[in-house]
């Protein structure tokens, strides 16, 4: 596994954390979970006043990165005696809606993405005029601090992008396809941006209704069809991943895929080379460090990263990788 700086300074942070705490031991539209030990890993937890945490996701249905997530969060809220409210909703204005809903339950902290960042300006600042703590997660770092984060927890989606790029790059590839899933969302657009950074020969983006499995799969058949010089696939999440495998297969197209993000799918594509590499940006890391980070500021006002963003990644993963990988995405962890 092919780690950077930033994803190394990552595992030092945690080994930072399990000290300072003593290291003990699918989510739908509006969901409410107690603490569990689920998530691989167990032991007692604390004895500090029961927390309430809102964990609010622009994406989470049906989407296996979420759940990864959510099982970080939930095996840290079972530690540090948490009661665990996630809830999601793809639209920025539903988002923001379920943020003020949190507020008014007068939780303790919340966890928030910023994918489509203008439209959670506002509700942010009613969290801070309330007193409630808020970490931000996955996307948007550079409005996390503006908008009153206390950190953010992810990884920088440009060099995530520029990473890609390069490996593209060194394995002489010379047009690559990038798939955009979700229009508007501002991580998306970072990664494809940070491929054409770095990467030598010509990227172009194709949008794609990710919420629609058939028809995200024919139009990138189509593209490849009509374009028999493209020689690389850029998915940005696993699920279009196994779309494109899909879409390369029918379309006769030997171009090669690598995808972000990791699960259980991903690593049987990766064994079977049907994806080249993967970029694990640790989902399960983003969701406990969140909810520690929340436990942490309200029992002992510890602030993660400084005021800086705390990096997950990004890692690139291949068909070495998947032995070690393997046990973990059949537990849910990775």
């Amino acid at each position: 596994m092919r780690t950077t700086r930033t994803a190394r300074t990552a595992a030092a942070l945690v080994a930072v954390i399990a000290l300072a705490v003593g290291c003990s031991g699918s989510g739908g539209k509006d969901s409410e979970d107690k603490p569990d030990a689920s998530g691989g890993g167990g032991g007692q937890g604390v004895n500090t006043p029961r927390l309430k945490i809102a964990m609010v996701t622009h994406s989470g249905e049906g989407d296996t990165f979420w759940d990864i997530v959510q099982s970080g969060a939930k095996q840290a809220a079972a530690k540090d005696n948490v009661q665990f409210l996630y809830s999601n909703d793809k639209e920025a204005k539903g988002q923001a809606e379920l943020v003020q809903a949190a507020i008014d339950k007068k939780v303790d902290g919340i966890v928030v993405t910023l994918a489509k960042p203008q439209a959670m300006q506002a509700v942010l600042g009613k969290a801070k005029e309330a007193g409630i703590p808020v970490v931000s997660i996955n996307s948007g770092s550079e409005f996390s601090a503006k908008f009153g984060a206390l950190s953010h927890i992810g990884q920088e989606e440009s060099v995530a992008g520029e990473a890609v790029g390069t490996e593209l790059a060194d394995q002489g590839k010379k047009k690559v396809l990038c798939v955009i899933h979700e229009q508007g969302n501002v991580s998306l657009e970072q990664r494809c941006d940070g491929v054409r950074k770095t990467f030598k020969g010509t990227v172009e983006n194709l949008n794609v209704d990710g919420t629609n499995a058939p028809g995200s799969q024919s139009s990138i058949e189509a593209k490849l069809q009509a374009d028999k010089s493209i020689d690389g696939i850029v998915a940005l999440g696993a699920p279009i991943a196994a779309l494109a495998v899909k879409a390369k297969d029918d379309a006769g197209s030997k171009a090669e895929i690598a995808t972000f993000d990791l699960n259980a799918e991903v690593v049987r594509r990766l064994k079977a080379k049907e994806v080249a590499f993967a970029v694990d940006q640790q989902p399960y890391l983003q969701g406990y460090l969140a909810v520690d980070e929340l436990w942490l500021y309200k029992t002992n006002a510890n602030v993660l990263g400084g005021g800086k963003p705390v990096f997950t990644g990004p890692a690139l993963v291949t068909e070495k990788d998947v032995p070690q990988l393997e046990k973990y995405t059949a537990r849910g962890t990775r």
